[in-house]
């Protein structure tokens, strides 16, 4: 079509987050539907620092649905993007049937161009995905007019995407249903309700994962008797446990929870047959670290929790930030102590004691870490109001490709 007679597209540009759990999701009992054999409670992380943002367009002129992801055109025909896609058109037409008069009919045969691009590694085990598929289904349901409870859909996508539509601590349900109906997130507590516990996430490794999360779980439904065990009888009493915990604010029972269940849900992988390896050198070296640094003190200031990656994600409060990242630098000396070791909130200069440093006693990591993100909790996906931030042009195409 020439571009002159090409009408101008409709365009919506939205953000979303990446969420950490600190129960953990490991394990499908249907994999189409992505149910999961146990709850999970995460902590959604603040935009300033970590996000998707999802450019969708629609247009008469466009003849297929089509996306780029980080700048590179992807398969759309993917399964899960095809269920995104398909759950958000079928709510669109339920509404039109319903006699909405604000939806416009035509708008529900337009294909749609999607342009999404993340600022942080994909596929390093930072759950980009979750970000990724939360930020997708928000923003088709802003351009076909949907409204009410997405993250069924979002969980369609990637499991963990459902508790990136919510802000501040985010539970999701697992269900007992086999059509998935119940299985949803549910808000515990939004962003503001803990506002001295800070987030650093330690980047060990921005490389992509060896085993990927979707074929690492089937391995373990299939081999892990621990894993059985875990979902049955640990994750259902540790939900209860960290919901209060949240609701409390009580740091200590918080940080406890969080590193046992990361303790466990790395024991899980290990008791896979074949084994999966997710946690590396320097991903032990964090633990030690965390354990040495809360036994100097006689309390717990510290909490790790480690998804499917060697990327170490830090708990504690805001008064701790200075001198624990002080004793990142010391151990895990970077290749430049500039500003770039530290991304995100600014983070106040510490002296490290002698005592401290003795206490904790390991061999020091050259460039075991190559830098930090310090953030907080935040808020759920947003609309972006400003129409330069769209990442689709005028004439339908991603504004920046590889």
């Amino acid at each position: 079509m020439p571009e002159n007679t090409m009408e101008k597209p409709n365009i919506v540009t939205c953000t979303a987050p990446v969420n950490i759990a600190v129960i953990k999701y490991w394990g499908k009992r249907n994999e189409e539907l992505i149910l999961p054999i146990n709850s999970s409670l995460s902590v959604t992380l603040h935009q300033d620092q970590l996000k998707t943002t999802t450019t969708v367009a629609t247009s008469r002129s466009f003849q297929e649905d089509r996306i780029w992801l980080n700048g590179k055109e992807e398969d759309i025909t993917h399964p899960r993007l095809q269920s995104c896609l398909r759950e958000i058109r079928r709510l669109a037409r339920k509404r039109r049937n319903d006699g909405d008069p604000a939806l416009d009919p035509s708008v529900l045969s337009l294909k749609v161009h999607i342009c999404s691009v993340n600022n942080f590694p994909t596929a390093a085990g930072l759950a980009s995905s979750a970000a990724g598929f939360a930020c997708l289904v928000y923003t088709l349901a802003r351009v076909f007019g949907t409204e009410g409870e997405l993250s069924g859909i979002a969980r369609q996508g990637s499991g963990s995407a459902c508790r990136s539509m919510y802000g501040g601590f985010v539970q999701w349900i697992m269900g007992q249903k086999d059509d998935g109906k119940d299985s949803l997130a549910q808000q515990v507590e939004p962003e503001t309700h803990w506002p001295e516990l800070r987030i650093l996430v330690l980047v060990a490794s921005a490389e992509k994962k060896s085993v990927g999360s979707t074929s690492g779980m089937q391995t373990s439904v299939q081999t892990s008797c621990l894993l059985k065990h875990r979902a049955e009888s640990v994750v259902p009493g540790r939900m209860e446990e960290m919901i209060e915990a949240v609701r409390g604010k009580d740091f200590v029972a918080f940080a406890e929870l969080t590193m046992k269940d990361s303790n466990q849900f790395h024991a899980t992988c290990l008791d896979t047959y074949p084994p999966i390896f997710y946690l590396n050198s320097v991903s032990q070296q964090v633990i030690n670290l965390v354990h040495r640094y809360n036994r100097h003190y006689g309390e717990i200031r510290l909490a790790y929790t480690f998804d499917a990656g060697p990327n170490a994600v830090i708990y504690t409060l805001q008064q701790h930030v200075p001198e624990f990242v002080q004793a990142v630098q010391h151990f895990f000396p970077p290749e430049s102590n500039g500003g770039q070791f530290i991304q995100g909130l600014p983070v106040n200069q510490a002296a490290l004691s002698e005592e401290l440093k003795q206490a904790i006693g390991l061999e020091p990591m050259p460039k075991g870490i190559s830098y930090i993100i310090s953030t907080k909790a935040g808020p759920g996906p947003r609309v972006v109001e400003d129409p330069t931030q769209h990442l689709i042009g005028s004439d339908g195409m991603p504004k920046h490709t590889v």
